[in-house]
């Protein structure tokens, strides 16, 4: 714990990197985890892909559980 699944649009892999270094060091500093205890994959899915495979047959189902919904965050703070 915890496990961080990435799904976006194609980067370069310096731009993969240096976003999955971010947050995993957000995680260690902030979530107070040990390195051994984080997992994070970053699966790329084409822009024509992205409303069938991504926003009907996963965001959809896991709407309750969203935090930050297409630039709006869903909490208060």
């Amino acid at each position: 714990m915890p496990y961080i699944a990435i799904k976006a649009f194609p980067k370069d892999e310096e731009t993969k990197k240096r976003v999955v270094d971010k947050i995993n060091q957000i995680l260690l500093e902030d979530w107070g985890c040990p390195q051994k205890a984080v997992t994070i994959s970053l699966e790329e899915v084409a822009p024509e892909d992205w409303a069938e495979k991504i926003v009907k047959k996963e965001m959809g189902p896991k709407k309750g559980h969203m935090m930050i919904l297409n630039g709006e965050k869903l909490y208060e703070g």
